[in-house]
């Protein structure tokens, strides 16, 4: 009788590593939208630093939208 190989788990490594990797992207997104929204406010000042609201809460979208993505991606595999 041939005995079946079970399925290899993952190390728990490798994914704390994928969703460590996941939040240094997002942080780096987002510090990236929120410097250039401060860039702008100080090129051209506004009473409301719209600039830096604006370019915040895109840069969270566009994190977010890649976070997704990629847990999307790990999911299928």
């Amino acid at each position: 009788m041939s005995q079946q190989k079970s399925p290899k788990k993952k190390p728990a490594l490798n994914t704390y590593a994928r969703f460590s990797g996941i939040a240094f992207q997002m942080i780096v997104i987002i510090g990236g939208g929120t410097y250039l929204g401060v860039f702008l406010d100080e090129k051209f000042p506004n009473k409301h630093s719209i600039y830096t609201v604006i370019c915040s809460l895109f840069a969270v979208l566009i994190s977010i939208y890649f976070v997704v993505r990629q847990i999307m991606k790990m999911s299928n595999r």
